[in-house]
C-alpha cells in the first residue's frame, strides 16, 4: 500500500514506556523458536526522535473494497466459487493510545489460518485441509472513534512442532500502525473459551495475568448479525503501561524500548 509522504506528528512528543515486566521475555526455553530470534544484549532506552513520533498516513481509497472482508475477497473462480467453510464471525474493536485516547486512521493488518488450521502459505504443510475461497488475510483502518471491524472465519487450532503434542488456540495475527513508528504493534488475538489457551507455550511465557486476559477476545452477544454471525470484541492499546502485549518479546522491536 501506498503512504503519504506528510508524517502525522504525535503531539504528545515522547510516547510513554511500556511495563516490560508485564510482557513476556525475549528468550523462553519453552518457546523454542524465540531463543534463535531474541536479541542477546539488553534493549536501549533512547530518547524518542521524530522517526519514533511520527509514522506514515494511509487513506481509505487506498484499500480495496473488501479487504476487511476475509469471507469474500478470496473467493474461487468457476466450479470451485463458493463461500468459505467454517464458522462466520465479526470482530471488532477499539485501538485506543497511551492515554486512552482514540488513535484514528490507524492501519490493521490480519492474517490467520482457515477453519482446520491450515494457512494459505507453501511453508504449512499441516494435514487440514485448504479451502479455495479463504486466503485469510485483510486490513483495514480505524474511524475517527478509534473503531474497527471486519468480517472473517473463526480460524480453527492447529499442531506445531514445539514439544511433543503441543497445540496453538485458534487465533488471528494483528499488526498496527499507529499514529507514531513507536507505537507499531504485532500481536495475536485469542477467542473467550479456549482451553487450548492455559496450555499454549507461547502464551506461558507472559508473566502477567491481566496481559493474558488483554489478547483474549470477548463474545459480544449485542454485535451478532441475525442468522449469520456470532462476534467478539478485541480492544487493543499502543503504548503505555497498559499496552496490549507485543508478539514474542515486547522489546525486540529496534533492540531498544523507545
Amino acid at each position: 500500500m501506498a503512504s503519504h509522504s506528510a508524517p502525522l506528528v504525535n503531539v504528545d512528543a515522547e510516547y510513554l514506556m511500556r511495563d516490560t515486566t508485564s510482557h513476556a521475555p525475549a528468550s523462553c526455553a519453552a518457546y523454542k523458536t524465540s531463543i534463535l530470534r531474541s536479541p542477546r544484549l539488553a534493549p536501549i532506552s533512547l530518547q524518542n526522535s521524530l522517526s519514533e513520533v511520527t509514522a506514515p498516513v494511509f487513506r481509505a481509497d487506498e484499500l480495496g473494497p473488501l479487504d476487511h472482508d476475509l469471507i469474500g475477497n478470496a473467493r474461487a473462480e468457476g466450479a470451485l466459487a463458493g463461500l468459505p467453510i467454517g464458522e462466520r464471525i465479526v470482530v471488532h474493536g477499539h485501538v485506543h493510545d497511551q492515554l486512552g485516547r482514540p488513535v484514528k486512521n490507524a492501519l490493521i493488518e490480519v492474517w490467520q489460518a482457515n477453519a482446520s488450521g491450515r494457512y494459505r502459505h507453501h511453508k504449512d504443510q499441516y494435514i487440514g485441509a485448504l479451502d479455495p475461497n479463504f486466503i485469510g488475510c485483510g486490513r483495514m483502518l480505524t474511524d475517527d472513534n478509534g473503531h474497527y471491524f471486519f468480517r472473517t472465519i473463526r480460524p480453527g487450532p492447529y499442531p506445531w512442532r514445539n514439544r511433543v503434542n503441543d497445540w496453538r488456540p485458534a487465533h488471528i495475527h494483528f499488526a498496527l500502525s499507529g499514529s507514531g513508528w513507536a507505537q507499531r504493534l504485532v500481536t495475536q488475538m485469542y477467542f473467550e473459551g479456549d482451553p487450548l489457551i492455559a496450555t499454549c507455550p507461547i502464551v506461558q511465557t507472559i508473566p502477567s495475568e491481566e496481559q493474558i486476559r488483554g489478547l483474549i477476545a470477548l463474545q459480544d452477544r449485542a454485535a451478532f448479525v441475525q442468522l449469520d454471525s456470532r462476534a467478539y470484541r478485541f480492544d487493543i492499546v499502543l503504548r503505555g503501561q497498559r499496552a496490549t502485549l507485543f508478539e514474542n518479546a515486547v522489546n525486540a522491536q529496534k533492540a531498544v524500548s523507545k
